[in-house]
């Protein structure tokens, strides 16, 4: 099967008259966005990250968009995208991110790893929290290896608690718990956990003004977005992944459940 060509799209440069036809992906690294919607592996960490250092080249402030879309990703390579982040981050660099399909494992790490205020997903999308595993590569090696593999694996998914505490608040040991199994997070539930900070949402026709241009087709966040009703649970009824919330819209597991939709104030 012959590879799909990248779609080619007009551009003019500034100071120029005439428009040349360039890859998508590269007239929109011009506009500071970057689609990431592949498994993370090592050839793509290294092709997201050079991205990332070719926007931080050009503007050290200007803000970046990242739109998400990751099955999964290897540990180590996805590691290197969320240091890049917060290097960014560091260096006085905005960074949005939005969930437009699926971000499982380190790629739900990499969604909450934006700027607060400013990590979003599409109502319809999902999230995937799980522990790691030796998963990266084949493991093969005498009895004392593989032990110290696994001991590593270990603190490794130790570390990986923390990390998902500094970006939701949640404490270690209820991320823990829920992590013993498969955490599926529906878009509003990732906003109740911490991971994110909004849901876009349609906006209405009758509001939008006629010359205003929204991406993700006319998509905003609400001043305030209820979940539940009018009260939030409890932290011991939130998220209390597979022993069964005592909330019936904190289900887990079940990818089936869209729970209850999301509302606007």
């Amino acid at each position: 099967m012959m590879p799909t060509q990248e779609p080619m799209v007009p551009y003019r440069a500034p100071g120029r008259t005439s428009e040349v036809f360039i890859p998508m992906s590269s007239r929109q690294l011009r506009d500071r966005k970057l689609w990431i919607a592949r498994y993370i592996d090592d050839n793509a960490s290294n092709s997201i990250i050079s991205s990332l250092l070719y926007m931080k080249s050009e503007d050290e402030k200007e803000d970046i968009s990242l739109f998400l879309n990751i099955p999964g990703a290897n540990l180590r390579s996805a590691l290197a995208i969320y240091d890049a982040i917060h290097e960014l981050k560091a260096d006085g660099c905005k960074i949005s991110t939005t969930n437009i399909a699926l971000c499982a494992g380190m790629g739900a790490i990499i969604a909450g790893a934006g700027t607060k205020g400013m990590r979003a997903s599409l109502p319809n999308a999902r999230f995937l929290l799980q522990k790691t595993g030796i998963t990266d590569a084949v493991f093969q090696g005498q009895a004392t290896d593989i032990a110290l593999e696994v001991a590593n694996v270990k603190e490794w998914n130790r570390k990986m608690n923390l990390e998902i505490a500094k970006l939701t608040g949640q404490p270690p040991e209820r991320i823990d718990a829920d992590m013993q199994r498969d955490f599926y997070l529906s878009s509003e539930e990732a906003v109740r956990y911490g991971l994110i900070d909004t849901v876009l949402l349609p906006l209405p026709t009758k509001r939008q003004p006629p010359t205003e241009v929204v991406d993700l087709g006319n998509f905003v966040s609400g001043a305030e977005q209820k979940y539940q009703g009018d009260n939030p649970p409890s932290s011991d009824d939130e998220g209390r992944g597979q022993q069964g919330p005592a909330n019936p819209g904190m289900m887990r597991n079940n990818d089936n459940d869209d729970g209850p939709p999301v509302g606007k104030a």
